[in-house]
């Protein structure tokens, strides 16, 4: 987190677009815990009143498609930020402050089911939004081989220093158009690509809110609901898992959004879904360490590597691809992972 102050014209654009006098004893100011973008976030105290700002630079930061994502969700009923004021130029925003309160020091063994299941309600709202008419970018080939490249390129090479072999390429690219194959032939709904127990917050009555979602993106039924379930930052079992994932499947049917599939089928898109998206996820958490200084990240790759792991065994029996890449894993990358600092208990 950036110790920084708040930009002094930050806090004077906040109070005149709350029709606030600029001039007088100046309302309090404090830094909020960033993520793993270049935005900052500044709680402003007025009074009994409190709102973020936000400073999110526009040559990095997808400040429009926040703000067209956030009225889109909010008229499909999801909980999000209000947005009170932007100015695009200089990159500021002013939000409703949801306040501190993260799903993900919540969960636990009794708590889950619950929380699952009001987050169940929110991607079904997300679901019933026509993606198609909503202005949203398409999960398309071009970017989900964009996200899977970060695998090769930031995890393979850059962190581990192992290149690849041509035949070991030619593994690679079968499995990631396997992967990329299953991904569009499902459903397409409203995906917020980081749905997971960060993202969503509990309000002060207990609502539950959807934050970070400028990156969303018509595609895949199942992406949001493995990035919930075999979220990067916590692990349940197995069992659990797959009793989760058929239990919204049977909300889908409810709703005719399932497209129709079986159980058996919507089993493998979440899989080989999660498959996609974990492999995305080693690439992208190892460029944040490499390329923007974000040690943490490096802590939570040892869960993304069991997730992937555990899919490419769980269908190498039927699949040869997956078994020809879980061997290659365990044979040429395995070792050079447990060399790593961060792949050791602690």
């Amino acid at each position: 987190m950036s110790l920084r102050p708040a930009p002094e014209e930050l806090l004077t654009w906040g109070l005149s677009v709350l029709g606030l006098p600029a001039t007088g004893p100046r309302p309090t100011l404090s830094v909020v815990a960033g993520d793993a973008s270049a935005r900052r976030y500044f709680r402003l105290h007025v009074a009994a009143d409190r709102y973020m700002l936000v400073e999110a630079p526009p040559a990095t930061e997808k400040n429009q498609a926040f703000v067209h994502v956030a009225g889109v969700l909010g008229a499909a009923g999801v909980k999000v930020p209000a947005v009170l004021g932007v100015d695009f130029d200089r990159g500021f925003l002013l939000l409703e402050d949801l306040g501190d309160q993260l799903l993900l020091p919540l969960l636990d063994s009794g708590s889950a089911e619950a929380y699952y299941r009001q987050a169940f309600r929110v991607l079904l709202q997300m679901a019933r939004v026509d993606s198609a008419g909503a202005g949203l970018p398409d999960y398309d080939r071009a970017l989900l081989g964009e996200e899977l490249s970060r695998f090769q390129a930031w995890f393979v090479q850059a962190l581990l220093g192992y290149t690849p072999t041509a035949p070991e390429q030619a593994l690679l690219d079968n499995l990631l158009d396997r992967l990329t194959d299953s991904a569009l032939e499902q459903p397409r709904v409203l995906v917020h690509r980081d749905f997971h127990s960060r993202n969503l917050m509990l309000t002060g009555n207990n609502a539950l809110a959807v934050i970070d979602f400028q990156d969303a993106v018509a595609g895949p039924v199942t992406y949001d609901l493995v990035s919930l379930l075999r979220d990067c930052y916590i692990h349940w079992p197995p069992r659990q898992v797959r009793s989760w994932a058929l239990a919204y499947r049977d909300l889908l049917c409810a709703q005719g959004l399932a497209g129709g599939t079986d159980a058996g089928q919507f089993l493998r898109w979440f899989d080989w879904m999660g498959l996609q998206r974990h492999l995305k996820v080693l690439g992208t958490f190892a460029r944040l360490y490499l390329r923007d200084g974000k040690a943490a990240y490096l802590d939570d790759l040892p869960l993304v590597i069991h997730y992937v792991l555990e899919i490419a065994e769980k269908y190498a029996s039927d699949e040869p691809v997956f078994a020809e890449f879980s061997a290659w894993f365990c044979r040429c990358l395995s070792p050079l992972i447990a060399q790593q600092a961060w792949s050791r208990p602690s």
